[in-house]
């Protein structure tokens, strides 16, 4: 069949911006402090924490990941995931020496909560979810389930083995706080209650001392209680005055025993150990020793031993906005400082901008905000928020004098591109969301698509805005807006009506139509202006021609998911595309084959863009990832060339 795709290469992917800060205790740092691992979707990364270009990613959970252990040697890797309410959610245990899957498993429903290694690295425990509430004993070596039990009759949280008895553990969830003990002889976990009087607690989290003298568990009510083990006893509690505020979500040791607390306000602090010996019944409260505020919940701690000295404690933190930070601190003076790794995107990435001829920075847009990226060093430059809405789209006037954005709240807004200053705002540009906007080439103009299906210009004056047309042929939402760029006195919209309509932006009338058995997501126009490109639903890559408006050639974009993403190189010589099959593919725009294929992203690629320098390719997807991937010429190889005219026979 002609304009199907061949095998190609590998797009090679450059570097990936992004990370899941949901998952709490998410963030893992191998014991040599170079290599962290986090999950983004349902892949899991492995990369060089000082270099972001050395990564491996780990795929084969078919959902969200929900959990990540490392285990004491640093060779195994477990992960649970999420899934649809009924069914089972995988465990997989990966081995980190081959980078490659040990074993999948699967006994629980729903959601997986929380697994453990033991210290031996001999078990592994899980927890399910609120669905499944089951504790079960895996061994590492075969895989196979050791031994099960339901926890409570209250949710369960969190497990941790103890470090020096591999058949011990802890766990603690809503009212409930238990240490389990493993019966070789019967098979079976045995629980033992741990004893608090009449203190009533929802316990989140979770540390054991390097002794297994004491356990911390961090609680809903912002206290952290400390837990005699062999008794099984409460021996005191923390901070000294007041509460922590929002709750405490992580709690994490130093090697001289003070307490790591991470806040559901973001506030990062170290509590005072009490000191061995006292008695119990005479102690004080655990002191704060300092802290200091990171912005977010804090969803990680991890301690970095290799980075750490006899003066100073180094740690890295995720939050639940997606920020990583190293945090140190100084024995000595007792002072905390934070320092941002990298930011990510909080959830889906919607829309992804160049300025016009400029290949060094670019746009992306998702809820509440629009960042702008450096290219090369992957660090967000700028970041302009609207709290509780959605920003829908995003492009650059070719001026490079304004970013213009829609919203869901049916606004447009333009941000100064370096200071992020809001230079003005159209109110009620649409009754719906604003869902495609473009500028014209001399910077004047404004048009722009609604959920409702109207497509609008504005004229944009120095101190006014002015509506100059309001055209309603589309009867869907407007999902694209190509403007041709030399002239500007022609545009494309695709909508999901099965229309594409090409206006004459003089007489605001319709030159030309092109309809098709889909809902069309993307189009644009091929650099000479001959040719107009489009793709849909019906996982078609759709070849016309921009003056009768006729189908000339037909690629399978995709067969399986919907194609939703188009871009083209500024000389025309490849088409990108991207869609729900998370695949980025390269496309030779003459012979229609595809040369290259990028597998990384594990949720729909929502729009692919090309450098204008023809170096990069970037595409941003709905698990809140940002993929820059190297542009790869369309080569006419012998094996193309081939593969070509064998599906044209």
């Amino acid at each position: 069949m002609p304009g199907m795709a061949s095998s190609g290469t590998a797009l090679p992917l450059d570097s990936c911006i992004g990370f899941n800060g949901g998952v709490d205790g998410g963030l893992v740092l191998e014991k040599d402090g170079t290599t962290i691992i986090y999950p983004l979707g349902s892949t899991i990364i492995v990369r060089q924490l000082e270099n972001d270009q050395q990564q491996t990613f780990l795929q084969g959970h078919t959902d969200e990941v929900s959990c990540l252990v490392l285990s004491p040697s640093g060779r195994y890797l477990a992960s649970g995931q999420l899934n649809f309410m009924g069914l089972k959610a995988d465990i997989i245990i990966w081995d980190l020496t081959n980078m490659m899957l040990l074993h999948r498993m699967s006994l629980h429903k729903v959601k997986v909560q929380a697994l453990a290694f033991s210290c031996d690295e001999q078990f592994l425990a899980s927890l399910g979810g609120q669905d499944d509430n089951a504790l079960v004993l895996w061994d590492v070596e075969t895989g196979n389930a050791i031994c099960g039990t339901p926890t409570c009759t209250d949710f369960t949280v969190a497990i941790k083995f103890l470090n020096n008895d591999g058949a011990k553990l802890v766990t603690c969830g809503n009212y409930n706080l238990n240490v389990w003990q493993y019966d070789h002889l019967t098979n079976k976990l045995v629980p033992s209650d741990v004893q608090l009087g009449q203190l009533r607690r929802c316990f989140t989290c979770l540390a054991v001392d390097a002794a297994d003298q004491y356990m911390y568990c961090g609680t809903a009510t912002g206290d952290v209680l400390q837990i005699n083990l062999e008794r099984k006893l409460l021996r005191n509690s923390g901070p000294a005055k007041g509460l922590v505020q929002q709750g405490v979500v992580a709690v994490a040791l130093t090697p001289s025993g003070d307490i790591i607390v991470g806040g559901g306000d973001g506030i990062l602090s170290i509590m005072k150990h009490d000191q061995e010996g006292q008695d119990a019944r005479f102690l004080n409260k655990m002191p704060l020793l300092a802290s200091t505020k990171l912005g977010s919940r804090i969803s990680t701690l991890t301690v970095d031993h290799a980075h750490s000295s006899g003066r100073a404690l180094s740690m890295v933190c995720g939050t639940h906005m997606c920020d990583k930070f190293r945090v140190t601190y100084d024995l000595q003076s007792k002072k905390l400082q934070a320092e941002m790794l990298q930011t990510s995107p909080p959830s889906s990435v919607h829309d992804v901008a160049f300025p016009h001829e400029y290949s060094e920075v670019f746009a992306a847009c998702g809820l509440g905000e629009i960042r702008v990226w450096h290219l090369h060093s992957r660090r967000e430059l700028l970041r302009m928020s609207v709290p509780n809405l959605d920003c829908r789209c995003v492009a650059f006037m070719q001026d490079g004098q304004s970013i213009i954005s829609g919203w869901s709240d049916g606004k447009i807004r333009a941000f100064g591109p370096q200071s992020g200053k809001l230079l003005y705002t159209i109110h009620d540009a649409h009754q719906g969301a604003v869902t495609a906007i473009s500028g014209t080439p001399d910077s004047t103009r404004i048009i722009s698509g609604g959920e409702e299906g109207m497509v609008r210009m504005w004229a944009i004056h120095h101190n006014s805005q002015v509506m100059e047309a309001s055209m309603k042929e589309h009867k869907g939402a407007v999902n694209c807006i190509k403007v041709k760029a030399s002239k500007g006195d022609e545009c494309v919209t695709a909508s999901s009506d099965g229309s594409c309509i090409i206006w004459d932006l003089t007489t605001f009338h319709r030159r030309s139509s092109l309809f098709a058995n889909t809902l069309f997501k993307a189009a644009l126009y091929h650099p000479d202006e001959s040719q107009l490109v489009t793709a849909g639903t019906d996982r078609k890559i759709m070849y016309w021609d921009a003056f009768e408006g006729s189908a000339i050639r037909e690629l399978e974009g995709s067969s399986s998911e919907q194609v939703s993403a188009l871009a083209i190189d500024s000389e025309g010589e490849a088409i990108v595309s991207g869609g729900g099959d998370k695949l980025v593919k390269l496309w030779g725009y003459d012979e229609g084959n595809c040369y290259a294929m990028g597998t990384a992203h594990s949720g729909s690629v929502n729009r692919v863009a090309v450098t204008p320098d023809k170096s990069h390719v970037v595409s941003v997807g709905s698990e809140g990832a940002i993929m820059i991937w190297n542009y790869v010429a369309p080569s006419l190889t012998e094996g193309s060339l081939s593969v070509a005219a064998s599906r044209n026979i």
